[in-house]
């Protein structure tokens, strides 16, 4: 069987399963699904494959994702590499029957084809793809040369997937996507992803909890605020992208909401489900930011009580806007997600807290940790069984997570 080795986004991570099932027959064969978010997403992958060709220099060693989307020659080229294949290709088997080749034709990303996750594999939460590119230009983002377009996977297919995920005995789902909250934009009469959670709620009534990973602060529909309000099986957590929360700089970065947007969106929330845990997506650094604006985003981590951060020091692409742009020095870039991630700690710790003493219904993970539904992580106190959803007490907290007897 293939070994894989995934880099970057939870699409991936779905996609990775695919390409396992695809790649099963495959020896002494290794797939890097790589990443092109940021430069150092591909430095790993390439210093990754250059270990891996040191180590095992007989194996066959096939690379995607997106950094072979938008540049397969030059991942062709690398010492070890047997073949290329792109976002597209990676999910068809028919380009799975031999790990030899050099470059394959890679086309451009127009169609979609869901990734067929139909088992957990030993995790505790299964990831469904369920939408594919943007049609955004944020200024800092090249994965739309690596995605493409938006493009929608349809309702009826989302629920038989999700459907198989409950029957193998998934507990909690976790719709995926490049630009999730644009779902549905592509469709016959254009729903919303409000009309697709709800959805999915009526027609897999069997399902315990559904998440969503990141979604756009400018994209939420009033329909999704009507299911986050009345079904309780849709998790209370969002993970927002924000980015930053001064004007200027989201404006330099062509986002579509505002700091003010992006307050409202969180005050709506935790007003329609009170303890709501919210999470958000920042950059550090992004080019042009000054000490002021950088001031603006750290007072904002306080002034929404923002728990849970992804923070990025921001790192040029070549082919973006923002790389032409004049740039803050890296040592500042680092030292300024430091910074946001620091202020987030507080935060977290009186979120934290204010769990001690309740009943947590968790979803246990491997090495006895886990997650509430306010996706607060959980050390767990007595052993239970990976994937299980039990419900124990809380009896500590701190700012990293809290404990269940």
């Amino acid at each position: 069987m293939a070994e894989l080795v995934t880099f970057g986004c939870r699409l991936n991570t779905v996609e990775s399963e695919a390409i396992r099932a695809h790649a099963a027959h495959l020896i002494d064969t290794i797939v890097v699904n790589t990443c092109a978010v940021t430069v150092q997403a591909e430095r790993d992958a390439r210093q990754a494959i250059a270990r891996l060709h040191r180590d095992r220099p007989g194996a066959s060693i096939v690379v995607t994702g997106c950094a072979v989307q938008i540049d397969p020659a030059r991942w062709s080229m690398l010492p070890g590499v047997t073949r290329v294949l792109g976002n597209q290709e990676k999910l068809q088997p028919g380009h799975w029957h031999s790990a030899q080749s050099a470059v394959a034709p890679i086309a451009a990303a127009r169609g979609h084809t869901p990734a067929p996750l139909l088992a957990m594999q030993g995790r505790a939460r299964a990831f469904l793809d369920v939408q594919q590119g943007c049609d955004h230009a944020c200024t800092f983002c090249i994965i739309p040369q690596g995605r493409g377009p938006n493009r929608s996977v349809p309702v009826e297919a989302v629920a038989d997937q999700l459907r198989r995920l409950v029957g193998a005995g998934g507990q909690e789902v976790v719709l995926t996507g490049v630009d999730l909250a644009s779902w549905g934009q592509d469709l016959p009469d254009r729903p919303a992803l409000g009309h697709l959670v709800r959805a999915l709620l009526r027609l897999v009534p069997d399902l315990s909890r559904l998440r969503l990973s990141s979604v756009d602060p400018a994209a939420l529909d009033d329909v999704f605020w009507d299911v986050l309000a009345a079904d309780h099986r849709l998790m209370p957590h969002l993970h927002l992208s924000i980015q930053a929360a001064s004007d200027m700089v989201l404006k330099r970065m062509r986002r579509r909401h505002s700091r003010a947007g992006a307050l409202a969106v969180i005050d709506r929330a935790r007003r329609l489900r009170p303890g709501l845990a919210i999470g958000a997506d920042l950059i550090a650094g992004f080019p042009t930011e000054t000490d002021a604006q950088f001031g603006e985003t750290l007072a904002f981590i306080d002034e929404a009580r923002l728990p849970y951060l992804h923070v990025f020091p921001y790192s040029p692409r070549p082919g973006t806007p923002a790389a032409r742009m004049p740039q803050v020095p890296p040592a500042e870039r680092r030292a300024r997600a430091a910074r946001l991630r620091d202020a987030a700690l507080t935060h977290a710790a009186a979120l934290h807290a204010s769990l001690v003493g309740t009943d947590a219904a968790i979803v246990v993970e491997r090495g006895g940790r886990g997650h509430t539904e306010g996706f607060a992580p959980v050390r767990l106190g007595a052993a239970a069984p990976v994937g299980s959803l039990v419900r124990r007490r809380v009896v500590a907290a701190d700012a990293a997570g809290v404990e269940v007897a």
